[in-house]
């Protein structure tokens, strides 16, 4: 089964990490990605952008209202994600627990199976 486990935290906590941090972060999530990888079990992961560079469309009754920033105030974000294929739900929660592990300090992961996945098409 694919899982998605998404990945907040604190963006400002996150967006403070010197060029240093964030790049010793990267390579300790990287040994993680890439044992998954070598299984043939890393689907697409993403790490986004700041909320600050977010837009969102709020449907209305009327016309979407298109707006810029994240849609809520919260004190976590939705920064990234991964796609990994395991076998049960114990397995995912051990992925994440490894990926808790690479990342430091606080921040949560919400697994949820995917229940379907459309591979994208390639873009010129």
């Amino acid at each position: 089964m694919l899982y998605a486990i998404l990945c907040y935290n604190n963006e400002d906590v996150v967006c403070a990490w010197s060029k240093e941090q964030d790049d010793e972060v990267m390579a300790r999530l990287q040994v993680v990605t890439g044992k998954l990888r070598d299984q043939g079990r890393l689907g697409p992961v993403a790490r986004l952008m700041p909320t600050t560079a977010a837009t969102t469309l709020r449907k209305t009754r009327d016309e979407p209202l298109v707006i810029d920033g994240p849609f809520a105030e919260t004190k976590e974000q939705f920064l990234g994600f991964y796609v990994v294929d395991c076998a049960t739900l114990d397995e995912a929660v051990d992925v994440a627990k490894d990926l808790a592990e690479a990342n430091p300090g606080g921040g949560s992961y919400e697994l949820r199976p995917i229940s379907a996945f459309f591979a994208p098409r390639e873009v010129a």
